[in-house]
C-alpha cells in the first residue's frame, strides 16, 4: 500500500471549468491535458506552473530524499539531516543579506547602466480575494506534489515565517513581501479595495507613536489592554519546534525524532489524564498481563517477593483470623481441611493470579470438603448404596475477598518486618552487637501493632547506635525506619551511658523479665534484692555521675524513670496490656460542657450521653453505636475514655510479678521503689493502650458496618428482571412507568414513559387530568384516563411501574389500581400454567433510589436531552424493573451516595465503595456479560469493569481492540488475538484465563466457527470435559467422535447434542466416577466443575439471581415520606398544618406529607369550646401522634395540652451500672436553673420554630444553620413578650423583641404580635415571612452585590 492508496481521490475538474487556461507568464492560451493514471483512473492536471513537476528524474530524486531505506546507516541519516539544517540556515542568511526588488529599483535609478532584472514570481503566493474575477488562479497541487515541499517549499515557508516574526518584534510590516499589489491588467492602477487594506511599510515604534499622536502614558495603557504583540511568541516557537520535529520524523528510525513526538501529557492537565485513566501508570496497568484489581491493590508492595517460608506463614496467619469467626459454623474436625482450603485459595491468588470469581466458579472443589459417609439403612429401599457423598462448603465467596484483604495486610506486615530486619542486620554488621530480645520478638510479632511495639523498643534501646549508623550511611541506609530522637530519648541515652544505670540493674529484675512473668510465658524470673537500701546505694560514688547526677535522690529518680520507660516500651509488656484491655476493657462516655447544652433527649446522641462501663467486646455487635460516639467526640460533644474494668486488681497482680519474695527491711524498701516504678509505667501504658485500642476498635467497627453495607447491596443487586406471569425468569419486560414525583395529587402533572424490552424509550408524556370519576354522583372520568387506556392497549406493557417521593404517590397508586380494575386493563402475555387466561395488568411500586440520582444527572441529559427530570425519573424506574443490576452498575462511583446502612455516614467512603465493588463483581460474574452486546450497548459495557480479571482500564482496552478487529468476535479465543487472522489481542493469556468464562458469545447454529460452549459458564480449560460428556451422553465411540470433529471442528459433538435436542441425556451420566478418575489420574478436583458443565449443557447461562424483590410496607413508607421508624412513631410531638376545621374534627398534614385527623375528644380538654374558636385553616400547631398506619400513610393526632406536656420516653434496655443516672439528674437540675433564672415557669409555644433557649443557646444552635434561619424563644421581658433570633451571617445574629397583644392567659399565645412598636402581625408565621425573611432577603441581595466585600472594616 502506498501513500496514494490512503487518499480517497484527487480533486476533479469542475464541470463548468474551461478546458483552456491562460499562461500566466507568456499570456498564451494553452490546452489542459488530462490522462489516466494507471489503473486507478486518477487524473492529473498538466497545467502546473513549474515544468519540472513532470520530470521523473526530479520526482525520483525527491522520493529518494524522502523515503529511507532500511539498510541506510544512522551516520548517513544524521549527515543528511545536518546538511538540510545547514542549507536552510544559509538560505535564511542569504535572504536576510540580499536586496529586495525595491532596493534594486533604487539602484537602477541611481545607476543607468544597471540592468533591471526581469520580474519573477514571489516565493510566497499572495493573499487572494475571491470576489475579484481578474485575479490569478491559485496553483493546484496534485498527489505527486505532496512531497515537493520537502526541502524547498517548507524550508522557504519556515524561513519566511521566522523572518516575519523577527520583523514583528521590531514592529515592522511582516507582510511587506507577502501581500502583492494587484494592478489592473491594462493601466496598472491599484484597486481601491486593495488600497484600503494596504498597510504602511517599515514603520518603526517611534513613527507609529508619532503618527497616532499618543504619549508614553497612553501607549502604556494601550499595551496593558492589547499587549505588545509578543503574547503568542511561545505558540509560534512551539510550532517551529513541532515542524522541526516533523522534519526529523521523516526518518522513522531517528531516535531524537521519536523522543520529540507529541504525547497526551503535553496537551492535557495531569488531573484530566487521571480522570480519563490515560496516565502512564494507567497505560502500564493496561499493558500488564495481571488482573487490574490485583495491580491496584498490590501497588504498594509491587517490589515485595514473599519467600517460601513467608508464604507458608501467611496461610497459617490468615487461617487463624478467619477461623475465629468460622468456628461457630464448622465442626472442629474440619479445622485442618479449612486451613488447607485457605492455603490453596492463597496459592490461586498469589501464584496463579486468579481473582475471587474465578476461584469461586472454577476452583470450587478446593473450597468444598467432600467425604463418603455410611448411609442409614432404609427398609423401603434395600438396593440403595451403603454410602453417600456429603459435601460441606468451607469458604463462602465473601470470605474469599477477606482472604484477599488479609493477604494485603500480611504483605504490609512482612514489608515492615523486612525493613526492621535489614536495619538490625546493618547495625550488627557495623557495631558487632546482638539484641536477643529483638531477635525473639521480631518473628513473633504477627500484627502491625506488635511490630510497631518492636520498632519502638528497637529505637529506644539503640538510639545512639542508629544515629551513628545514619552518620556512616548518609543515604538513609536504615530504609525509612529511623526516627528522629526526641529530648526524652536523649535523656535516657545519657542515663544508659552513665554510671546511674548501675542503679537500674540494682532493682534486681529487668523490664523484659518482668514482662515475661506478667505474660505467664516460660519460667518465672525471680527478683533479687541488693545488700543496701535504695537511698544508700544511690549515694555511693560509683553510682553518682556529676554534674547531671550529683546527689543520691537525683540518681534514684533517674533510675526509676529509666526502668519505668523500659517497662513501658517492652514489647512483651505491651502485649500483656493489649490482651488485658481487649478482655476486660470498658468504655465510658462523658458529655462536655458543649454537649450538656446541645444533646437533649431528642438528640440522636442522647443514647450514650451518660453511658458507662460498656464492655469493649460488646461493640462488635453494635458498631454503629461506637462510630456515633466517635463522631460526637469529633464534634466536641462528648469525651470517650477507655479503661480497665478491674484496674486495681490487675495492678496488684503485676506488683507480685515485680516484687521480691524476701522478708527484710531492705526488701520492703526496694519493693516500694519497684511499685512506684510500675505505677509510673502503668500510667503511660494505660494512656497509650487506651488510644491504640480506641483506634483499633474504630477500624473494626468501620469494617463491620462496611460489611453490612455489602450484604445489603448484595441483596439489592441479586434481583432478576421483574417477572410478570407468562414470562420466563430473566426475560426483560416491557414497562410503563408513571410518577407524580413530589407533586400534589390531582393538582400537578403526572409524567410517564414507555420503555420496550430493549431499553428504548418509545413514548413519553404527561397526564394533567387523570382521575377516576364517580358514576353515582354523575362525575365523569378525567380526559387522561382514556388516554392511559389507549396507551396500554397500543403498547401492551407487561407491567406498570410507579414511584415518587411524596405521600401523595400512595393516592396515585390506589387510583391506578381502580383504573385497571374498572377499565379491565390486562397484560400482554398469557399464563401457560393457567389455561391461557390473561391477567390484570400489575402495578408495582418501584425502589427509586437509582431513579432519584439519574433524573438530573449528566448521563440523563446526554441520553434524553429533551426530557424533563421527572420523565427521566420514569425512564429509570422502568429500567430498574427491567434490570436492577444494570442500573446500579451504571451509577459507577455514585453508588456510594445510596444509603445501605444507618451508620454508613460514619464510615469513610473509600471503605464502603470497596465493599460495594466486590459485591458488584460477584453478581456480574454470576450473570455474565455478552461481549458483543457490550461493544454496541453502553449499558452492557458498564458491566465490563467488574468482570473477573478486568477493570476500568482493561475494559476500555478490550472494547477498543474489538472495534479495531471488526466490532465483534465469534469465539472466546479471539480475545487473545490471532496473528494468522491479523487479530490484535484484547487481553493477555493470564487475564484471559480470568475473564473468558464470564464473557459469553451467543451461539449461532449457522456460523461454522460458533462454539456452543462459548455461550456457557464453562471455562475454555474445561471444554474437553464438556465435549467428552456430550459424546458420552450421545453414546458415541472413538471413531464417531473422530469423524464428527474432523468434518465439523472440535465443537461438533456439542453442536450435535444441541442440534438433536439431546441435552437431557447428560443427566444420565454418573459424574462421581468420572471425577474420581480425574483426581486419581490428573490430580484435578473437578466434581463441582462437572456438575456445572452438566447444568450449562442443558441451560446455558441460566438465570441464577433471585426473583425481583417487591418493597415492604416499611420500605415504601420511608421512600414516600423520608421518615423511618426511629424518626417518626407514635408518641412523638410534631408540627402539623391544619387543612380543615370542622365542628367536631380537624384535618391536618405533617411535613412529611402524611395526613390525619384530630378527633373531637383530642382537640381540647374543654368540650364546650368549638374547634373553630381555637384553630383556623393553614395554622401550624404542635400535636402528639396517637396513631400511625405505615401502610396506608394515615395518622391520628392529639392537641390536648396535658398530652403535649408529657414528654416522650424512649425505652432503653440497659444493664445496671451502664447509665449514670446521678449525673443525668444533676445535669437536668443544672439546666433547669439556667433556663429559669427568674424562678418563672418555662413557657411553651406551639410553633415548630420554638425552642426553650436563652440568647446564647439560640446563637449556638443557629451557628450551623443557614443564613436567615430563625429561632423563637422565651423573652426575659415578661410573659407578654417573645424573642426572635435569626442568623444574619456567620457569627452575626439579631435578637428581635416581640410584644404579644390580646393574650387571654399567662400561657396562651397572643392574638397579634408587634415588632419595634410599629409593625403588627396576626400570627408568628406572618411575622417571620414578612419581617424576618424580608430582612434576610435584603441581606442576601446586599451580599451578592458586586461592591460587597467580606471581612472586617479594617480588611476592606
Amino acid at each position: 500500500m502506498s501513500a496514494r492508496d490512503l487518499i480517497s481521490g484527487e480533486a476533479e475538474l469542475d464541470s463548468q471549468e474551461e478546458d483552456e487556461s491562460l499562461d500566466e507568464e507568456t499570456g498564451e492560451v494553452r490546452q489542459k491535458n488530462r490522462k489516466a493514471n494507471g489503473t486507478n483512473d486518477h487524473f492529473e492536471d498538466s497545467s502546473e506552473e513549474e515544468d519540472d513537476d513532470d520530470d521523473e528524474e526530479a520526482a525520483a530524486a525527491i522520493r529518494k530524499d524522502f523515503i529511507v531505506e532500511d539498510d541506510e546507516e544512522p551516520e548517513e541519516r544524521e549527515r543528511r539531516r545536518r546538511e538540510r539544517k545547514k542549507r536552510r540556515r544559509e538560505e535564511r542568511e542569504e535572504e536576510e543579506a540580499g536586496l529586495d526588488e525595491e532596493d534594486l529599483d533604487l539602484i537602477g535609478e541611481a545607476n543607468p547602466d544597471f540592468e533591471r532584472r526581469a520580474p519573477s514570481e514571489p516565493k510566497l503566493k499572495r493573499l487572494k480575494r475571491g470576489h475579484k474575477e481578474d485575479r490569478d488562479v491559485q496553483r493546484r497541487r496534485g498527489v505527486d506534489d505532496i512531497f515537493d515541499s520537502d526541502e524547498e517549499g517548507e524550508d522557504d515557508f519556515r524561513n519566511q515565517r521566522q523572518s516575519l516574526r523577527a520583523d514583528a518584534r521590531n514592529l515592522q510590516d511582516e507582510f511587506a513581501d507577502f501581500i502583492e499589489e494587484d494592478f489592473d491588467d491594462q493601466d496598472g492602477v491599484v484597486d481601491d479595495d486593495d488600497a484600503d487594506v494596504a498597510r504602511p511599510v517599515g514603520r518603526t515604534y517611534n513613527e507609529i507613536r508619532e503618527a497616532a499622536g499618543l504619549d508614553e502614558a497612553a501607549l502604556e495603557d494601550m499595551r496593558e489592554a492589547f499587549g505588545d504583540g509578543n503574547d503568542y511568541d511561545w505558540a509560534l516557537d512551539l510550532q517551529d519546534r513541532e515542524e522541526d520535529g516533523e522534519q526529523r520524523l521523516m526518518d522513522s528510525e531517528d531516535p531524537e525524532a521519536l523522543e520529540k513526538q507529541l504525547e497526551l501529557k503535553d496537551v492535557f492537565e495531569p488531573s484530566q489524564l487521571a480522570e480519563r485513566l490515560l496516565t502512564d501508570a494507567d497505560n502500564d496497568i493496561r499493558a500488564a498481563d495481571v488482573p487490574e484489581r490485583f495491580q491496584l491493590a498490590r501497588k504498594p508492595f509491587k517490589d515485595l517477593v514473599l519467600t517460601a517460608e513467608q508464604f507458608k506463614e501467611e496461610s497459617v496467619w490468615i487461617s487463624i483470623r478467619i477461623w475465629d469467626q468460622k468456628k461457630k459454623k464448622l465442626d472442629l474436625d474440619l479445622k485442618d481441611h479449612f486451613r488447607k482450603a485457605v492455603a490453596k485459595v492463597l496459592e490461586f491468588m498469589v501464584v496463579d493470579e486468579y481473582e475471587v470469581p474465578f476461584i469461586f466458579q472454577h476452583r470450587k472443589d478446593y473450597i468444598i470438603h467432600s467425604e463418603r459417609v455410611a448411609r442409614t439403612p432404609d427398609s423401603t429401599n434395600p438396593g440403595a448404596p451403603a454410602e453417600e457423598m456429603v459435601a460441606v462448603k468451607l469458604l463462602e465467596q465473601s470470605e474469599l475477598w477477606k482472604i484477599f484483604d488479609l493477604d494485603l495486610k500480611f504483605r504490609a506486615l512482612i514489608e515492615k518486618r523486612n525493613a526492621l530486619s535489614d536495619t538490625y542486620q546493618k547495625l550488627r554488621n557495623a557495631t558487632e552487637f546482638r539484641d536477643e530480645i529483638f531477635e525473639e520478638m521480631l518473628p513473633a510479632a504477627d500484627t502491625i501493632e506488635e511490630l510497631q511495639d518492636v520498632q519502638d523498643y528497637f529505637h529506644f534501646q539503640h538510639a545512639s547506635r542508629l544515629a551513628d549508623l545514619a552518620a556512616l550511611n548518609a543515604s538513609s541506609a536504615t530504609s525509612g525506619t529511623q526516627r528522629r530522637p526526641g529530648s526524652s530519648r536523649a535523656l535516657f541515652e545519657r542515663i544508659r551511658s552513665s554510671s546511674v544505670y548501675g542503679l537500674v540493674r540494682a532493682f534486681g529484675i529487668t523490664a523484659d523479665a518482668f514482662a515475661q512473668n506478667a505474660l505467664k510465658e516460660g519460667r518465672r524470673q525471680y527478683t533479687e534484692d541488693p545488700l543496701d537500701r535504695p537511698d544508700d546505694l544511690a549515694d555511693k560514688d560509683h553510682i553518682m555521675d556529676p554534674p547531671d547526677y550529683s546527689s543520691g535522690a537525683q540518681c534514684l529518680k533517674a533510675a526509676k524513670a529509666m526502668l519505668a520507660e523500659e517497662i513501658f516500651l517492652s514489647p512483651k509488656m505491651r502485649k500483656v496490656m493489649r490482651r488485658e484491655y481487649y478482655m476486660d476493657g470498658v468504655v465510658d462516655c462523658f458529655r462536655t460542657d458543649k454537649g450538656l447544652r446541645r444533646i437533649d433527649e431528642n438528640h440522636p446522641y442522647y443514647d450514650f450521653k451518660y453511658l458507662r462501663n460498656q464492655p469493649i467486646k460488646e461493640f462488635g455487635a453494635r458498631p454503629d453505636l461506637f462510630l456515633k460516639m466517635i463522631r460526637a467526640e469529633e464534634e466536641g460533644l462528648v469525651e470517650i475514655k477507655i479503661r480497665l474494668e478491674n484496674a486495681e486488681s490487675f495492678k496488684k497482680k503485676l506488683y507480685s510479678e515485680i516484687e521480691s519474695d524476701n522478708f527484710s527491711e531492705i526488701a520492703d524498701a526496694w519493693n516500694r521503689e519497684r511499685r512506684e516504678v510500675l505505677d509510673m509505667a502503668l500510667l503511660k501504658l494505660n494512656k497509650t493502650m487506651a488510644r491504640l485500642v480506641k483506634e483499633n476498635l474504630k477500624t473494626v467497627c468501620e469494617d463491620e458496618v462496611a460489611m453490612r453495607c455489602r450484604e445489603e447491596f448484595s441483596r439489592r443487586i441479586d434481583q432478576a428482571p421483574y417477572k410478570p406471569k407468562g414470562l420466563q425468569l430473566g426475560t426483560t419486560p416491557k414497562v410503563l412507568a408513571i410518577s407524580n414525583g413530589a407533586g400534589a395529587f390531582m393538582r400537578e402533572a403526572i409524567c410517564w414513559a414507555y420503555v420496550d424490552e430493549e431499553g428504548r424509550v418509545l413514548e413519553n408524556g404527561k397526564f394533567t387530568d387523570l382521575f377516576i370519576g364517580d358514576p353515582d354522583r354523575g362525575q365523569s372520568d378525567g380526559a387522561d384516563v382514556e388516554r392511559l387506556v389507549q396507551i396500554v392497549q397500543h403498547r401492551m406493557p407487561d407491567v406498570i411501574g410507579l414511584s415518587g417521593w411524596s405521600a401523595d404517590t400512595r393516592k396515585l397508586y390506589k387510583m391506578l389500581e381502580e383504573i385497571v380494575e374498572r377499565k379491565d386493563l390486562r397484560a400482554s402475555l398469557n399464563d401457560p400454567d393457567d389455561g391461557g387466561r390473561t391477567d390484570r395488568l400489575e402495578i408495582v411500586i418501584v425502589n427509586d433510589e437509582v431513579a432519584r440520582l439519574y433524573q438530573t444527572s449528566p448521563r440523563a441529559a446526554m441520553e434524553h436531552p429533551g426530557f424533563a427530570p421527572l420523565t427521566n425519573y420514569c425512564v429509570a424506574l422502568a429500567r430498574y424493573l427491567q434490570s436492577p443490576l444494570k442500573e446500579y452498575a451504571a451509577l459507577s462511583k455514585d453508588v456510594i451516595t445510596i444509603n445501605m446502612d444507618p451508620a454508613q455516614s460514619y464510615v469513610p467512603q473509600e471503605k464502603i465503595f470497596k465493599q460495594l465493588e466486590t459485591a458488584m463483581v460477584d453478581m456480574i460474574n454470576i450473570v455474565g456479560v455478552s461481549i458483543n452486546d457490550a461493544v454496541v450497548d453502553p449499558y452492557v459495557a458498564n458491566f465490563l469493569p467488574y468482570v473477573c480479571g478486568l477493570g476500568p482500564r482493561k475494559a476500555q482496552q478490550m472494547l477498543k481492540v474489538i472495534n479495531v478487529n471488526g466490532g465483534a468476535i465469534t469465539t472466546r479465543a479471539e480475545l487473545v488475538g490471532d496473528p494468522d487472522q491479523q487479530l490484535l489481542g484484547a487481553v493477555g493469556p493470564r487475564v484471559w484465563s480470568n475473564c473468558s468464562s464470564f464473557l459469553y458469545i451467543e451461539f449461532d447454529p449457522v456460523e461454522q466457527d460458533s462454539d456452543y460452549l462459548d455461550n456457557t459458564r464453562v471455562h475454555p480449560e474445561d471444554y474437553d470435559l464438556g465435549r467428552k460428556m456430550a459424546a458420552d451422553a450421545l453414546e458415541l465411540d472413538e471413531e464417531d467422535i473422530e469423524a464428527e470433529t474432523s468434518e465439523n471442528g472440535s465443537g461438533a459433538i456439542v453442536r450435535k447434542l444441541v442440534r438433536d435436542d439431546q441435552q437431557d441425556k447428560v443427566n444420565d451420566l454418573i459424574l462421581e466416577e468420572y471425577a474420581e478418575q480425574l483426581e486419581k489420574n490428573f490430580n484435578q478436583k473437578k466434581r463441582a466443575t462437572l456438575e456445572n458443565i452438566r447444568a450449562e449443557l442443558q441451560t446455558p447461562y441460566e438465570e441464577l439471581r433471585s426473583h425481583f424483590a417487591l418493597l415492604s410496607s416499611e420500605e415504601i413508607f420511608t421512600m414516600f415520606t423520608g421518615e423511618t421508624r426511629d424518626s417518626l412513631h407514635e408518641g412523638m410531638v410534631v408540627p402539623i398544618s391544619i387543612k380543615k376545621v370542622g365542628e367536631d374534627y380537624i384535618e391536618a398534614r405533617m411535613d412529611c406529607g402524611i395526613e390525619g385527623t384530630v378527633a373531637a375528644i383530642e382537640i381540647s380538654s374543654r368540650p364546650e369550646v368549638s374547634p373553630r374558636q381555637l384553630y383556623q385553616q393553614f395554622q401550624t400547631v404542635q400535636a402528639k401522634i396517637t396513631y400511625l398506619n405505615r401502610k396506608t400513610l394515615a395518622a391520628g393526632f392529639s392537641l390536648r395540652e396535658e398530652e403535649l406536656r408529657i414528654p416522650e420516653r424512649k425505652d432503653y434496655d440497659r444493664l445496671p451500672g451502664e447509665w449514670d443516672d446521678i449525673q443525668e439528674r444533676a445535669d437536668k437540675e443544672s439546666m433547669k436553673e439556667k433556663n429559669d433564672v427568674s424562678g418563672r415557669t418555662q413557657r411553651v409555644v406551639k410553633h415548630p420554630l420554638f425552642r426553650p433557649f436563652n440568647h446564647a443557646q439560640a446563637q449556638e444552635f443557629l451557628g450551623s444553620q443557614a443564613r436567615g434561619d430563625v429561632v423563637i424563644r422565651p423573652s426575659s421581658k415578661g410573659e407578654d413578650h417573645l424573642a426572635v433570633t435569626w442568623k444574619v451571617s456567620d457569627n452575626i445574629y439579631q435578637h428581635i423583641d416581640v410584644l404579644e397583644l390580646g393574650k387571654s392567659g399567662q400561657f396562651s399565645s397572643g392574638g397579634a404580635y408587634k415588632v419595634g412598636g410599629k409593625y403588627t402581625y396576626t400570627d408568628l408565621d406572618e411575622m417571620i415571612v414578612n419581617h424576618v425573611k424580608a430582612m434576610a432577603k435584603k441581606v442576601d441581595e446586599m451580599m451578592m452585590f458586586e461592591k460587597y466585600q467580606g471581612g472586617s472594616k479594617a480588611d476592606t
